[in-house]
């Protein structure tokens, strides 16, 4: 596949516009804090001084995942299709944030292990059902891996809106999204791994040992897209092939949890230019997002001790992302307020 191409955002004529146009808001200079700062992202990413956010959606991409097989989930694999069925029927946390905040919602089968049929709410686009064991091969052909990456591209060509979030669902895919981490970021294993979706103290070693072998298992591996068929999942992949269509049409990236930065992480190996189209919605719980957080020079909007998934963090930060557009669009400036501006240096 041809992987988009996607242009830095800096454009310094611009940043001195948006610099403008925030700074003469009827407010002390800086006083919105973060706001201001997301602001000004929102108008380097749409290129424009006159920032909107336009139909924003949520793609939540599914998949098994091979290595559940190593005892590395507190919770059996028939929970992913259980949950996709969930979504389905609009009972997930995911269906209620999206909801609350006007929010459209895609449900993408990438590789579950199971039959849904042709289903209202459901993009079809399964791979495979599931990934094969890592511990013991790769999770997939690099042809399939790329056929993801490409599948992921295809919807968001399709999705209408400026901004995208991101979520997954996968019982055994914070074990992918650990290795990729460790992998790609050079992070020991030990500090990536972290309770997933409630692992004791005992399974979470577990978790580590099993990474640790696979890792060795496939020692030399390390091009990104090796890495990825190597180590991820078909939602995994599919979402990093979103993220980089997505970027290269200028639309805000709107990064959930730890599996999602997963996804992030092999993308900007790949154009490291898909960060300057990243709003990163939260830090979440689980042991290792933030440390990849910083490796990716991120800054969360929130931090509300979450560990779900699903894309919930970005459907609880997009208000943030209103209200930068709405204050930048509809606020006052001190000259149509006529109100007098800071003097000297009291």
């Amino acid at each position: 596949m041809r992987f988009p191409t996607i242009a830095p955002t800096a454009d310094v004529t611009l940043a001195a516009a948006l610099d403008d146009a925030i700074n003469n808001k009827t407010k002390p200079l800086g006083s919105l804090g973060t706001i201001e700062t997301l602001a000004k992202r929102l108008g380097l990413i749409q290129h424009s001084v006159a920032v909107t956010i336009d139909r924003p959606a949520i793609l939540v991409f599914a998949g098994d995942h091979g290595i559940v097989a190593e005892g590395v989930s507190a919770y059996p694999q028939d929970v992913t299709w259980q949950m996709v069925e969930n979504f389905l029927a609009g009972g997930a946390a995911i269906n209620v944030f999206a909801r609350q905040n006007g929010c459209a919602l895609h449900v993408v089968d990438a590789g579950v292990n199971h039959d849904f049929g042709q289903r209202v709410g459901l993009i079809d686009r399964k791979m495979a059902y599931g990934t094969r064991n890592f511990a013991t091969q790769p999770a997939m052909s690099s042809t399939r891996c790329l056929a993801a990456l490409g599948q992921g591209a295809a919807i968001v060509a399709d999705l209408p809106g400026n901004v995208v979030g991101f979520g997954e669902m996968g019982i055994g895919n914070t074990t992918s999204a650990a290795a990729l981490m460790h992998k790609l970021a050079g992070i020991p294993v030990a500090d990536c791994v972290g309770a997933g979706t409630g692992l004791s103290a005992e399974g979470i070693l577990r978790k580590q040992q099993v990474i640790e072998a696979a890792v060795a298992h496939h020692a030399g591996v390390d091009d990104p897209l090796a890495v990825l068929a190597t180590f991820g999942g078909f939602e995994i992949a599919m979402m990093a092939g979103a993220m980089l269509k997505a970027a290269e049409l200028r639309k805000v990236l709107l990064i959930d949890g730890f599996i999602v930065t997963s996804a992030l992480l092999v993308a900007a190996r790949i154009s490291p230019a898909i960060l300057d189209y990243c709003v990163f919605a939260h830090c979440s719980d689980e042991a290792g997002h933030r440390r990849m957080l910083e490796q990716l020079g991120a800054a969360p909007l929130l931090q509300l001790g979450l560990r779900l998934g699903e894309g919930t963090g970005a459907a609880l930060a997009l208000p943030l992302l209103h209200a930068a557009a709405n204050f930048l669009a509809q606020m006052a400036t001190f000259a149509s307020a006529s109100v007098s501006e800071k003097s000297g240096d009291a």
